[in-house]
């Protein structure tokens, strides 16, 4: 099976997707393509937030325009949309486009994928292959009857072998489906014969509470089994959300540094202090410490300490009051209303070591 570890390993710019290197988190522009300070904007909200690489639909030429914009005001790499015009990604990419998602397949004769891939090779600029469940090419869906994971997955490989035929191999494959059994399956499949970084996703997830779950599942449990090199949580929702959603999805996992992770209890009848507010005002107040940490939020006295050994630090509430340990041990008894302040003191403490 090719995890991320043993993919190619491919740049967008600076940033590197598959061979080992750390999953991405990516998203999209929504701001109609053609309003170029619409989309700057968005842009810059969409890097203060941690997106890694960002994507952009281009339509037409004035989209062009926007994606140089975009490309001048931040600095993560661009990503060019295009479909079915491929003297658009060849605009696109003298536009400063670090990366072109097109499928070669969708373009015209040889001729015009030569083009998009001899021009991709000179700027160094890989291509995505994007196979949606939805638009599967028609002698496909002839040969299999439906949009099975087999056929999603023969598309990208159909796809893959059109660039191939140019010596064109900076590729990066995704296989999305709105259902997540299918997108798990077909993303599953690829990896056993894909030697190329997959992009994955759960597409048309909807909105912001069910899209995080199905993609969680989706993506979470595809990236716990090593597959997959970047990823992008599609919600009907801003697409800061997405970001948000995908940073807290590879914390999560385990899969990304820097900054804390929060372990809390879902409280029970022993719990004396108000745990749930407390739970949230930690995550709010600590969320740009740096320090790569956990932090445990416990409820209970008795247990707290024991059952979040593992935290680095933590607090435990008891009936008015509670502790604050460290590494399991108790280092003092805090009155509730100061819990946070005396969190705080020793998080501080740990990023000055």
């Amino acid at each position: 099976m090719f995890t991320n570890d043993l993919t190619k390993k491919v740049f967008a710019g600076p940033v590197a997707i598959g061979g080992g290197a750390p999953i991405t988190v990516q998203s999209m522009l929504n701001a109609p393509a053609q309003d170029a300070a619409a989309n700057v904007a968005q842009a810059k909200r969409l890097e203060a937030a941690g997106c890694e690489i960002l994507r952009l639909s281009v339509p037409d030429r004035e989209a062009v325009h926007t994606l140089a914009a975009v490309k001048e005001a931040v600095s993560v790499p661009v990503v060019a949309d295009i479909h079915f015009d491929y003297r658009l990604a060849l605009e696109s990419l003298a536009a400063g486009a670090d990366k072109i998602r097109i499928n070669p397949g969708n373009i015209g004769e040889d001729d015009r994928v030569k083009a998009v891939a001899n021009a991709c090779k000179a700027n160094r600029v890989p291509i995505r292959i994007g196979v949606n469940s939805g638009s599967l090419e028609r002698h496909i869906l002839a040969k299999y009857g439906a949009p099975t994971p087999e056929a999603m997955v023969e598309s990208g490989l159909y796809h893959i072998s059109l660039l191939e035929k140019f010596d064109f191999t900076d590729i990066v494959l995704s296989l999305k489906s709105s259902d997540v059994r299918k997108m798990y399956r077909a993303y599953e499949l690829a990896a056993q014969t894909c030697p190329y970084p997959l992009h994955l996703g759960v597409t048309e997830a909807g909105t912001k509470e069910m899209g995080t779950v199905k993609s969680a599942a989706g993506i979470g449990g595809l990236l716990l089994r090593g597959i997959g090199a970047t990823v992008r949580i599609s919600l009907t929702d801003d697409p800061v959300e997405e970001v948000l959603a995908g940073k807290r999805l590879l914390k999560a996992l385990g899969l990304s540094k820097g900054g804390i992770r929060f372990v809390s209890c879902p409280t029970c009848g022993r719990t004396k202090i108000d745990l749930i507010g407390l739970a949230k005002r930690a995550e709010e107040r600590f969320a740009d410490v740096k320090k790569d940490m956990t932090v445990a939020i416990m409820g209970c006295v008795v247990n707290g300490p024991g059952e979040a050994r593992e935290a680095d630090l933590g607090i435990a509430g008891g009936d008015g009051c509670g502790v604050l340990f460290k590494n399991g041990e108790i280092l003092q008894k805090v009155p509730e209303e100061r819990l946070l302040d005396a969190l705080e003191e020793e998080i501080k403490k740990m990023e000055n070591e």
